[in-house]
């Protein structure tokens, strides 16, 4: 008896401590990618299923909750990196991927128990970073649900995506960079300008201060 409430506290701390559904889920997804699916060229589509369940939806229990979108993305990224062999590239540089940024765009909810399919493209590349462009798909008259920008920035110095690139699949050509891409990217760019503007205010206030507080003492010397 002692041993099976053990065994139930343990799994409760994990549960409490971990999103322990999250990390089933995405191994989940992992080997039924390798099971399943094909490697694929860096350029095809990737798809991957899921069902809006009623751990989903938001207040209202009629459709998915918008933070679900984003950590459902989590598992179609992991779908595409796995298949196409970018990942396990980056991890032999001794390198990683980190979003660094993301733009979604809801065009009608996903009612509850509703099926529906992601896809994922990569659709540009740079030196460090990949943009990858989701869409959620009706499964029963193939309506965008959402569709959704991510900018996947490599990390590590020996990291350098072309280099990657082109590894992986010789003599790819680097897709046009659309205009709704190249908007978005000018937005990152500017939100980037803002916050240096801050900080470059916050720094000249910060010494404009210590610059009256010398004055002030070196005008009332004890």
């Amino acid at each position: 008896m002692i041993i099976y409430c053990l065994t139930f506290l343990c799994f409760l701390l994990l549960y409490i401590l971990f999103d322990v559904n999250y990390f089933i889920r995405m191994a989940f997804t992992i080997g039924w990618s390798r099971l399943f699916h094909k490697r694929r060229k860096l350029l095809e589509k990737t798809i991957i299923y899921g069902l809006c369940l009623t751990s989903d939806v938001d207040i209202f229990l009629k459709h998915m909750n918008n933070a679900r979108y984003l950590r459902e993305l989590d598992f179609a990224r992991s779908c595409f990196y796995d298949s196409s062999g970018i990942f396990a590239e980056i991890r032999r540089k001794g390198g990683s991927v980190l979003q660094t940024a993301s733009s979604i765009r809801y065009r009608r909810p996903i009612p509850v128990f509703s099926p529906y399919k992601i896809t994922t493209q990569l659709v540009h590349w740079d030196d460090k970073s990949l943009y990858i462009e989701h869409e959620f798909v009706s499964l029963s008259d193939d309506f965008v649900y959402t569709t959704a920008l991510s900018k996947q920035s490599a990390m590590g110095p020996k990291v350098h995506i072309p280099d990657i690139i082109e590894k992986i699949e010789p003599g790819i050509r680097l897709p046009e960079l659309s205009e709704e891409l190249s908007l978005w990217l000018k937005s990152i760019d500017e939100s980037s300008l803002k916050f240096k503007r801050i900080r470059r205010d916050k720094d000249l206030e910060k010494n404009e201060g210590e610059k009256d507080d010398v004055e002030v003492f070196l005008s009332n010397p004890a």
